[in-house]
């Protein structure tokens, strides 16, 4: 008599496809791929998540939501974006997962028929930077920023060290190379609040 089949763990599974796109990319992560690593025949694997586009956006959210970038309540903006460089760094070279930023990592490049997914990526980091410039923007209000900072530029600048931080971190640098990185950036932090700057 046979056994029954095993209970297929959903969550567990988007687990796997999640870390596999962040170790992999979008484009290098093949729909065999995936069938592999979450153990269920290609069928199945359609059935449970449809198309792998389909999948990477739930793989994504599921990331954005676990890993993703999150602005701590700090007293100041200055404290605020240090906070969400530090921990981001400090997911970045977490070694019980892939390294860098699946966000940054996933899909830079690509042949046009994966113009969509590098566009909802695109999406997702400029969705960062509006974040780090309305915090900015309410430092101002509060006080903590002076008046006539260019909220939109000092973001621009600070989401780059973000997304350098998770191309150091895929590179093999670790947590304290990381660190001073961002105390470079947390440096400039007074120069570039400057009005008019």
């Amino acid at each position: 008599m046979a056994g029954r089949p095993r209970e297929f763990d959903r969550d567990a599974a988007l687990d796997k496809a999640m870390r596999l796109f962040w170790e992999r990319g979008y484009e290098g992560t093949s729909v065999s791929d995936l069938a592999d690593a979450l153990g269920i025949g290609k069928p199945s694997l359609y059935a449970a998540f449809g198309p792998k586009e389909q999948l990477f956006y739930e793989a994504l959210d599921l990331y954005t939501h676990r890993y993703g970038p999150k602005m701590q309540d700090a007293p100041t903006a200055k404290e605020a974006l240090e906070s969400i460089l530090r921990s981001n760094a400090q997911n970045y070279t977490d070694p019980g997962v892939p390294s860098g930023c699946m966000i940054v990592l996933a899909a830079a490049v690509g042949p046009p028929q994966n113009a969509e997914v590098r566009a909802h990526l695109a999406t997702i980091r400029n969705g960062a930077s509006a974040t780090f410039a309305a915090r900015i923007r309410r430092g101002i209000t509060e006080g903590n920023v002076p008046e006539g900072a260019d909220a939109e530029a000092m973001a621009a600048f600070y989401t780059t060290v973000l997304n350098g931080l998770a191309l150091q971190a895929r590179d093999g640098a670790g947590g304290a190379a990381l660190d001073r990185v961002i105390d470079g950036a947390m440096a400039a932090w007074d120069i570039l609040a400057k009005p008019g700057k």
